[in-house]
């Protein structure tokens, strides 16, 4: 199975060849400006959001964060007890 374009219908004339060069650059030009202008409205967008999270996470914080307080505040303890398996298993060698 074969697929075949239809034949192009090109303009004969070089003001319509160079006309529709022209228009061509332009959509592309045009697209590009648009794309461009997506990409900063999404940069910046991330960017606030960004620094608004680290502001909010920044004041909710205790004023010491380097003090020891604030250490022993983030520290979990527990006891733990070591069982021994008698049985010999792959992960145990």
């Amino acid at each position: 199975m074969r697929f075949v374009l239809p034949a192009s219908r090109r303009a004969r004339h070089p003001l319509a060849r160079a006309l529709s060069v022209l228009l061509g650059l332009a959509v592309i030009g045009v697209l590009m400006v648009f794309g461009l202008v997506v990409a900063g409205v999404l940069l910046v967008g991330g960017l606030v959001l960004l620094a608004v999270r680290q502001w909010k996470l920044g004041s909710s914080r205790p004023a010491a964060a380097g003090s020891r307080a604030s250490h022993h505040a983030q520290t979990i303890e527990g006891e733990f007890v070591v069982l021994r398996d008698s049985r010999n298993t792959a992960h145990s060698h």
